[in-house]
């Protein structure tokens, strides 16, 4: 008889996840790992990330540490190479690592809107550039950008995290065009408002109590409540396995309703 967690089973697996030392990173290294992956956790905050992997191997799974900065494309490329060498290849990449700035553009200093850009949208190019070919070698794999329902729609006071998230949402699309004959499958998850260290700091960016922040941002959604980082993890791990095997250059809104 099928075993419904046949197709979920990632065992074997290689999974880099960027931004992995909090938030959604974090549950979805955790989750990937749960499914018998190897977590690979990628952040520039090393003592949350070395944590955040002892944390998971304290549970029974196998996880890893890299600081990397994914704008520098050195570190992109060290990284890439030093985890093939050391696990034996690159099996799912989760770009996953963004931040924002909540301004508009007659606010944004350059510095702002180059950070934004750096960081969400040329990260994702930066590590596939350097993953891709490992992913080739080793007969295909599973690439998952974050990208955001402000990806697909436009939002107050974040101009430049709007326009990355767009770049996100179609570099994915031509991703997946362009590396599907080499059986690598490209696809966005656009989280809506989570519950996360980045929506937080958006309160105080914006100079809100955090607590009505949240409340606010919960407000008008059909399933009336945040996402929780597991809530986006779960349709991370959709992407990464087999279940979803014919699955590629998509966007998985995954908002509880807000765009709808």
């Amino acid at each position: 008889m099928l075993k419904s967690q046949d197709v979920l089973n990632l065992s074997g697996k290689v999974a880099v996840v960027t931004g992995g030392a909090s938030g959604i990173g974090l549950a979805a290294a955790e989750l990937l790992a749960e499914f018998g992956a190897h977590a690979v956790l990628v952040d520039i905050n090393e003592t949350a990330g070395e944590q955040a992997a002892a944390g998971i191997r304290e549970k029974g799974g196998q996880a890893s540490f890299y600081r990397c900065n994914v704008t520098s494309a050195a570190d992109c490329e060290r990284v890439a190479e030093e985890v093939a060498s050391a696990l034996g290849g690159i099996h799912i990449l989760f770009n996953n690592a963004g931040v924002i700035r909540r301004k508009t553009v007659t606010e944004l200093e350059e510095r702002d809107w180059d950070l934004v850009l750096d960081v969400s949208l040329k990260g994702v190019y930066l590590l596939s550039k350097y993953v891709i070919p490992i992913m080739e070698q080793g007969g295909g794999g599973s690439i998952i950008n974050t990208g955001s329902g402000w990806g697909l729609k436009g939002g107050d006071r974040a101009a430049a995290y709007c326009a990355a998230k767009a770049g996100v949402v179609n570099l994915t699309k031509a991703m997946a065009i362009d590396h599907g004959p080499a059986n690598i499958r490209v696809n966005c998850v656009s989280p809506g408002d989570t519950d996360t260290p980045l929506l937080r700091d958006e309160a105080r960016q914006l100079q809100q109590d955090e607590a009505s922040f949240l409340v606010a941002s919960a407000g008008g959604r059909p399933l009336e409540r945040l996402g929780t980082p597991r809530d986006i993890a779960n349709a991370v791990l959709f992407l990464a396995s087999d279940l979803s095997s014919w699955v590629t250059g998509s966007v998985l809104v995954v908002d509880g309703g807000g765009i709808a």
